[in-house]
């Protein structure tokens, strides 16, 4: 099974479009990530992110009901 998980984006790295890296927090764990397929991105911005890539750009309420389930999950 495949799983996309969102995360914050906190700063940005690069100005080549296809090398350009973002450091995102996923409720705690920081990770780098390509953001080749949203060039649109900002830091604070939140984004779905699939094996090391953001592969879009998502809404920030829609993010924290994510990680409201994940924390749910873990008790």
């Amino acid at each position: 099974m495949c799983l996309a998980v969102p995360g914050r984006v906190i700063s940005i790295d690069g100005d080549d479009p296809l090398t350009r890296q973002g450091r995102v927090d996923f409720g705690g764990v920081v990770k780098s990530v390509n953001l080749a397929y949203v060039p649109e991105v900002q830091p604070d911005d939140y984004v779905l992110v699939h094996v090391g890539f953001a592969i879009t750009v998502v809404d920030p309420r829609e993010a924290e009901r994510v990680f409201e389930y994940l924390e749910i999950l873990e008790q």
